[in-house]
Formats: C-alpha cells, structure tokens, sequence
C-alpha cells in the first residue's frame, strides 16, 4: 500500500532516517571506515537524508501499488539520493570529488550508497507494513462492532415488538370478562398467558434455545387466541421428536405466528386454521408456518417484526439462513424458515 505523503509523514520519516544515519556513521567510524567520526556522520547524514528525500518524492509522485513500480521507486531512490547525497557531502566536508574517488573509488562509494538505501528502503517497508496491518485490524474492529450494536439494537426492537401492549390488554380483558363467565376457560387462559410470558422473556434473553422450547412457547400463545376466538381458530403443530432438541434461534416464530392470526385468521369471518411443521431436510433446519387466512397483501402490511426476523438472521447466519414468504393455495399465506443445522 503507497503511503500517503503529507508533511507530517515525510518530517517522522526523515526524523528517523536521521537516527539510522547517526548509528552508522558510529558503526563506520568504529570499523575504522572513512575520515573519522565528523567525516562519517556528514557523508552519513547527506546520503542517507537525501535517499530519502528522492524515495520519498517518487511516493509522491508515482502512486501506484504494483510492485514493478514500488521497485522502480526503491531503485530510483536510492541512485539519485545516494548520487545527490555523496555530491552534497563532498561539498559540505571540502573535499575534491576527484581526490575523493581516487581513494575510495566508485566500488565503495556504490557499497555505501547500498547500505544507506537498505536501511531507508527496509524502513519505509516495514512502516508501511506496519500501517496497513493497524488498519486492518481497525477496520476488523469496527466492523465487529458494528456487528455487535447491529445485533443489540436489533434484539432491543424485537423484544419491544414481542410483547404487544394490545396483545395484553386484550388477553388480561379476556380472562377478566370469563372468570366471571366461564371460570375454568378463564383460568386456562390465565394459565397459558403466565407459561407464555414466562418463557418467552426468558428466550429474549438467549441468543439461541432449542426448536421444542420454542414450539411449546408458541403453542402457548396459540391457545391464548384459541380462547378468544373460539372455534374459529384450529391449529395443528408436527415437530419430530427427535429433533427438538435441535438449536433454534428465540422468539423467531411468534411474529411469524401473530401475523398469521392477527392479519390472516382473525378478520377472517370464519375463520381458519394455522399449521406449523418442523422438518430437517439434510443439513437445513426448516420450520413452515401456514395459514388458510386473507392471503397475502405484501410485506409491509405485515408489521415490523419480519424486518427483525431478517435482520437476525443475517446478524446469526449471515448468508447462510433464510426467510421466505409464499401463498398458501387455495388461501392463506405460508412463511417459512430455514437455517443451518446446529447440534447442541
């Protein structure tokens, strides 16, 4: 990845280049190179500044990612500042380039050019490195954060839409009105709100339960709307012994459920009946849920709580899970839900 060259870039880069040249200008000088400790450190300081001026102004210039012109940039570099740098020294230090050459010759002087460019170069590599994993891994970051708050707001609105004030206000009017009626169909009423209540503020607490707690909590709430509506409402549950103990995302089936009755059945004047099977076709846990209701009208008569369904699913599954809306023949609407199979 081409660094971007802004002024602060260039002056850390050059700040460090100038501790690289000082180290070597040392190590040179300890190694009995050169014309002593200040000879060193100002052919050290012009060389090495100057490589990485030219490396940095080709960035700058050439911003492209292709390695053939990150090479281009590196060799570039290094030639021109090295060339520049050497010319600078001598002038600095008053020294004649042809006494110059004539004792060091072009070999050494390519041998320090080389050195120098190394260090720059493997320096600029390793920043650059450096840099892109940091913003890999933020961008990880905030994606999983993002993730995270997507999947708690989400959750947030899903229980707010579960328990539907109507909803309660209805049902507790219900018992209410046949405890003085009908005691015994007010008592089960009563009975299967608290068993629905129950257990399905406990699953918005869970990221996932099993498909038989599930199919129970729903049969709960069915009855509550059995009461209400008498013979108008039939249902039938099919669920496989053996797979209910199978992991199910919570509250995923109650507002496909409450759609059913509330938008499908209940304006119906006689009413109808609601089906949910659970089956597992390979590895796909699958749950259909059908109507024989007003049909369908389109999704967005439908409330918000398919949106959170699909949102979920995502958020759990990402691509992998499903919800789909097909119509139930002769009448009615059928919604069903697949998702990948999870043993517990």
């Amino acid at each position: 990845m081409v660094p971007k060259i802004t002024p602060k870039y260039a002056f850390k880069c050059l700040s460090y280049t100038a501790v690289f040249n000082t180290v070597i200008a040392i190590f040179l000088t300890v190694i009995n190179y050169g014309g002593g400790l200040f000879s060193n450190f100002v052919f050290s300081q012009c060389i090495g500044l100057s490589i990485c001026s030219c490396t940095l102004l080709l960035h700058r210039l050439i911003r492209n990612d292709r390695p053939i012109f990150q090479l281009f940039v590196a060799i570039g570099g290094i030639a021109s500042g090295a060339a520049f740098g050497i010319m600078l020294a001598l002038l600095l230090s008053g020294i004649d380039i042809s006494i110059y050459f004539a004792e060091y010759g072009v070999i050494r002087s390519i041998f320090l050019g080389l050195i120098f460019g190394s260090v720059i170069i493997y320096f600029f590599i390793s920043r650059e490195r450096l840099s892109e994993s940091k913003t890999l891994l933020q961008e990880e970051r905030i994606k999983r954060l993002f993730s995270e708050k997507k999947f708690v707001e989400t959750e947030l609105r899903l229980l707010q839409a579960q328990i539907e004030p109507h909803f309660l206000f209805n049902t507790l009017s219900n018992v209410l009105s046949l405890l003085d009626t009908d005691p015994a169909r007010g008592k089960s009423m009563l009975q299967d709100l608290t068993q629905y209540l129950r257990m399905s503020l406990s699953r918005t607490r869970e990221k996932v339960t099993t498909i038989g707690q599930e199919i129970e909590m729903i049969q709960a709430y069915i009855n509550i709307f059995k009461v209400r509506m008498g013979d108008r409402l039939h249902y039938k549950i099919d669920i496989p012994d053996n797979i209910k103990d199978l992991s199910f995302p919570p509250m995923m089936i109650q507002p496909l459920v409450e759609n059913a009755i509330k938008h499908g059945l209940e304006p119906k004047i006689e009413g109808g009946e609601i089906s949910i099977e659970v089956d597992m076709p390979e590895d796909i846990l699958r749950v259909k849920i059908s109507d024989t209701g007003l049909g369908f009208k389109g999704e967005s008569g439908l409330g918000v709580g398919l949106s959170n369904i699909r949102e979920r699913l995502q958020s759990l599954y990402d691509d992998n899970a499903r919800l789909t809306l097909k119509e139930n023949l002769p009448s009615g609407l059928k919604a069903i839900i697949e998702v990948p199979l999870v043993t517990n």
